[in-house]
């Protein structure tokens, strides 16, 4: 029988990849790369540990980041400031996102189908929102006494609220498409006397 050799030992894979993420990326992409999936504020702290840098490294890239939109910069109950993505960042993302995917006249028919969607919820449970619907519903079976107990459907509220939320995602993505036409150059619709 052949004498088996024993393992050599394991290195921690935690750090290889940490080392390897610092050795190839610079300061300022690793600290984008950490605030990018933060929605709940932090400190800069918190980013510097995740990001493999200092606090004071981490909190001036946050500031620029701050100043260009990218993120929301809070005082804390302590006083410090705290750090988390912004919402209008995650909407332009999105927006672009769906403009890399869809063409503008497809963009626009998935909205009139949408809206059609959402005015058809309208109608059926005569009421504005998903939210208003899970409310009076509610209030419907705590009314109910001895009869048959009307159940919330969930899905539906979920898929309302979903075209709700991708309505608006798709409108951002059209507005951002317009805008885009006048910054390349298309002025067939600006006031002559406005120079671009």
């Amino acid at each position: 029988m052949t004498e088996k050799k024993p393992p050599s030992e394991f290195k921690d894979i935690n750090e290889e990849v940490s080392d390897e993420w610092e050795s190839e990326t610079t300061t300022y992409d690793r600290i984008r790369h950490v605030i990018s999936y933060t929605y709940s504020p932090v400190s800069a702290d918190t980013v510097a540990e995740q990001a493999l840098t200092t606090p004071k490294t981490a909190r001036k890239h946050l500031n620029n980041l701050a100043q260009e939109g990218f993120v929301t910069a809070t005082t804390g109950k302590n006083g410090g400031t705290l750090y988390h993505r912004s919402k209008e960042s995650l909407v332009v993302e999105q927006a672009a996102d769906i403009l890399s995917h869809v063409s503008t006249e497809e963009l626009i028919a998935r909205i009139d189908e949408m809206k059609t969607q959402l005015s058809e919820y309208q109608k059926k449970y005569d009421v504005e929102s998903p939210e208003a619907l899970t409310i009076d519903q509610t209030n419907q079976l705590l009314s109910e006494t001895g009869t048959e107990e009307t159940e919330i459907d969930a899905e539906t509220v979920r898929d309302w609220q979903t075209t709700r939320r991708n309505l608006a995602f798709a409108n951002a993505a059209l507005s951002i498409a317009n805008a885009k036409r006048f910054v390349d150059g298309d002025k067939s619709s600006t006031d002559d006397g406005i120079s671009v």
